[in-house]
């Protein structure tokens, strides 16, 4: 697996905690989206971790192609 699958074509919206690290999923195949739950175990993906530094809502990449993992910036509009 080389290409990540797609859970969706937008982001995830996420309220963060300042402190607090997340792992976000990097293969797709996650059924917590956008968060991992090991299911790249047997791919070449690895998750993301995205530690908070505030408190605030963030914009996860849900269409897993981002060029700023784990963050969206808008790729998902061209696929």
């Amino acid at each position: 697996m080389s290409t990540p699958e797609i859970p969706q074509k937008s982001p995830f919206s996420v309220d963060v905690e300042a402190g607090k690290s997340y792992w976000w999923c990097a293969c797709g195949r996650s059924k917590t989206q956008p968060f991992c739950d090991g299911s790249h175990s047997d791919t070449d993906f690895t998750p993301v971790e995205f530690r908070a530094e505030a408190t605030k809502t963030v914009w996860f990449c849900g269409c897993k192609h981002s060029a700023t993992p784990p963050l969206c910036d808008g790729t998902h509009s061209k696929l």
